[in-house]
């Protein structure tokens, strides 16, 4: 049988990799992952550019773990990310790619969780170590992390943690990391400071971009034009009329500021939408309240800026909204890129204004193709239903800390409550709080079920998410 090129077979991996990352599903490699993994392979520096949910991780990931000495104890990789969310994705995705190998010790460094449980982490011994900037700075200040033994640094979406002001932070962790060592960045746009890093802490990168487009056929675009940019509410509403027209059961709407997105979801939420913003302000707790409702298909909008979206990985996005129109065209289509994701099909829709469109003539340059567009006057409610989300979130005080597992939760429901497993949804265990997705229909009976009746044998308490 011949070895297609793109085959991970066609890599010089060891037989129980390419064994493991088939049971993962892992068959073709993505253009990220076939650009950049040979040259990764071969331990040189490499500057990628590739947006989320192109398969970056595991070109990254599994150039670490090929140079990874199990047998010895110490921190040889380090993987720096912009936020904790994307930290935890990353560290599961290497968790998965390294159930080959007995025993990889992967530790997760980020604000927001006590520095002593992370302390004791690292001094049972840790292979790899993902985490914010911060800190890490904070770890290699008290003594806690040694990078003697490191031979990897990764810049995970370097481009945003410029955004966010971590030049400086980046720059004293790479100071503190072996000179002999490869460096990996991915970044989805190339902003200045890319070229900065590379040339003060990389050796001779290779630099590899892969093209930002889609499969047409995956994502339906379609255009609207609103007035000037002075009418805003013109163009909320006209977010409302879209909604109420395709009903998507998910939505991703993006916006230029904090204040369009605050101002947009509280237009949402006066006319019967479930509606959540995302911003770059909102504490950690809040961050994460925010992003289980909407993963868990118990809020039907999410609002967001670029900033606070980036590294985001919903699965089932119906739609992406264009509330404004970006100035950088490669931004739009890392926003409309959000759907559409394996065999799903989705829709992205654009409102623009007059003024805004020079930007749209950058983004049909970019796509090499004519924007399709329709009147805002033929969009019609498709029903006078409200458009509400299939499910409802209940927070169950206690998690990690508490010992509950997913497990506990879904037994309780299913066992002594009397539910089904196709009524229960998506259960997210954090360190002092479950949350549980459940069918609508059953959200009130749930809810008294599972406060008068116990997870793991103790009595709960239990409240609707929205009343948070």
């Amino acid at each position: 049988m011949t070895t297609s090129p793109t085959d991970f077979s066609a890599l010089s991996l060891p037989a129980h990799v390419l064994a493991n990352l088939q049971q993962l599903g892992y068959l073709q490699m993505t253009p990220i992952q076939a650009a950049s993994l040979p040259v990764a392979l071969l331990g040189k520096d490499l500057i990628a550019q590739a947006k989320t949910g192109s398969g970056k991780t595991a070109a990254f990931a599994l150039a670490l773990l090929a140079k990874l000495n199990v047998r010895r104890f110490a921190v040889q990789a380090l993987v720096l990310c912009p936020t904790r969310e994307l930290a935890d994705q990353v560290a599961t995705e290497i968790r998965r790619l390294a159930r080959a190998e007995e025993n990889v010790k992967v530790v997760v460094l980020c604000g927001g969780v006590p520095l002593r449980n992370q302390t004791a982490s690292l001094e049972n011994g840790a292979h790899i170590v993902v985490g914010t900037p911060g800190r890490i700075m904070d770890h290699l200040g008290r003594g806690n992390l040694n990078l003697e033994a490191m031979n990897t640094l990764v810049l995970d979406e370097a481009d945003r943690m410029l955004d966010m002001g971590f030049y400086d932070d980046i720059a004293t962790v790479a100071k503190q990391c072996p000179k002999e060592r490869q460096t990996l960045l991915f970044s989805a746009t190339y902003p200045e400071g890319i070229a900065k890093i590379s040339q003060q802490f990389m050796k001779q990168p290779q630099t590899i971009a892969v093209q930002a487009q889609h499969e047409k056929s995956k994502i339906r675009q379609r255009w609207y034009q609103v007035p000037d940019s002075d009418h805003d509410e013109a163009r909320l509403n006209a977010v409302a009329q879209v909604l109420r027209h395709y009903r998507p059961a998910s939505t991703l709407a993006f916006c230029n500021t904090k204040s369009q997105c605050r101002a947009l979801v509280a237009l949402l939420k006066s006319q019967g939408f479930s509606a959540l913003a995302l911003f770059g302000e909102l504490e950690q707790r809040e961050r994460d309240q925010v992003l289980v409702q909407f993963s868990n298909r118990s809020c039907s909008v999410l609002v967001a800026t670029d900033v606070a979206a980036r590294g985001l990985d919903i699965s089932q996005l119906e739609m992406v909204i264009n509330v404004d129109v970006t100035p950088d065209a490669e931004v739009h289509i890392h926003r409309i890129g959000r759907t559409g994701r394996a065999d799903e099909e989705g829709w992205a829709i654009s409102l623009a204004s007059m003024d805004e469109m020079g930007s749209v003539g950058k983004i049909e340059q970019l796509q090499k193709a004519e924007s399709e567009w329709h009147k805002l006057g033929d969009l019609t409610p498709a029903s006078n239903e409200p458009l509400l989300p299939p499910m409802v979130t209940l927070q169950i005080v206690g998690g990690r800390k508490e010992k509950i597992r997913a497990g506990d939760v879904l037994g309780a429901l299913t066992g002594e409550a009397g539910f089904t497993r196709e009524q229960v949804g998506k259960i997210n265990v954090n360190e002092f709080s479950t949350y549980v997705a459940v069918d609508r229909a059953i959200a009130n009976e749930a809810q008294q079920k599972l406060s008068s009746g116990k997870v793991k044998g103790k009595s709960v308490k239990v409240r609707f998410m929205d009343e948070a």
